[in-house]
């Protein structure tokens, strides 16, 4: 059993990645295709924590060799989330590489030298799993099909390639009992259930990293007695922790402000409901003074339609009682009816 570095930690996979001879075997491993020569590029991403830097994000000119002999030279993009939340961070990045002027290699041609866009391969350590896949390691190839036919098609294109890319993806907490083939074997180096009671450190046993893959090993038992790398680490705990009780206030705000807007939906819903039920009663009101304007108009009539009988009876020379009697009313309301 041998204690190492925690690669997981930025500081110490960008010690792993800082010797070329390694870091070309580590990447060999994870392509499946031999890198031929490697470069890490000035577009590497920093920011300061305090005296230390944190490294999010290493970009590597890589030239490759595939198992056909054909080489080619493409830009590797590592980046190490250990939040679900770094996605958006991955998209600026790979927005930023697709517009990078540098990102194209000269090709000689007839009349003049031809400006050819490098192919990009993205290689993803993910510190947190993925919503369905399980897979330790995901690679998405594309390939090229006739819409029609459904036939794979052979043949590479300039266009489609500069326009387009690969993607490797490793799930690190999947990394735990999955000891399949060499690479998983290899990425053990990784696996977080190893952690020691310091999280700095990973026990692994030295037995289960392929021979070939033990230089990588020794290169992360060095980096556990460099003061300086030790140091990183803690300002990069801190810094996460940070920013995880940040994340926890936001979260803490967003759901405050969900909870808010509900209850003043709900306010506006019965307002509303109470709005309708008040222009109910409204319709309701004007339909009873409508149907009492409408009675008040008939009774106004009748009453009208009496007055002119009576005065007719009282002008052919009736009695006042027989007048009341022929009209059905009190005597009383005949004299109103006359006055």
């Amino acid at each position: 059993m041998v204690q190492i570095a925690n690669p997981i930690y930025d500081v110490v996979f960008k010690y792993l990645m800082n010797d070329e001879k390694l870091a070309k075997l580590l990447l060999s491993a994870i392509i499946g295709e031999e890198v031929v020569s490697l470069k890490l590029r000035p577009t590497e991403h920093q920011f300061p924590v305090g005296k230390a830097l944190m490294v999010m994000r290493m970009d590597f000119s890589a030239r490759i060799r595939y198992a056909n002999g054909e080489e080619q030279l493409v830009i590797l993009e590592l980046q190490k989330a250990k939040l679900a939340t770094d996605i958006m961070r991955f998209r600026r990045y790979l927005g930023e590489q697709y517009r990078n002027k540098n990102n194209v290699v000269q090709e000689p041609a007839e009349e003049y030298a031809q400006r050819k866009a490098l192919p990009i391969l993205s290689i993803y350590f993910l510190g947190h799993k993925l919503d369905h896949i399980t897979a330790p390691v995901i690679r998405i190839n594309r390939s090229y099909t006739d819409a029609a036919t459904g036939e794979i098609l052979q043949e590479r294109e300039i266009f489609i390639e500069s326009l387009t890319h690969d993607s490797i993806i490793i799930q690190i907490p999947y990394l735990t009992g999955h000891r399949r083939n060499e690479l998983e074997q290899l990425l053990s180096l990784f696996d977080q259930s190893f952690i020691n009671e310091d999280r700095h450190l990973l026990n692994i046993e030295e037995s289960e990293v392929p021979r070939c893959y033990r230089a990588l090993l020794r290169r992360l038992q060095q980096a556990v007695a460099e003061p300086e790398v030790r140091e990183v680490m803690d300002a990069e705990d801190d810094l996460i922790e940070e920013f995880e009780d940040y994340q926890r206030i936001i979260a803490e705000k967003e759901r405050v402000l969900f909870e808010t807007e509900q209850r003043l939906t709900k306010n506006i819903q019965e307002l509303s409901q109470k709005d309708q039920e008040l222009s109910q009663k409204d319709q309701a009101l004007s339909q009873k003074d409508q149907a009492l304007s409408q009675k008040d108009q008939e009774l106004q009539k009748r009453h009208e339609q009496l007055r002119r009988v009576a005065v007719n009876l009282t002008k052919a020379g009736q009695p006042p009682e027989e007048v009341a009697a022929i009209l059905g009313i009190e005597l009383e309301a005949l004299n109103d009816l006359l006055s």
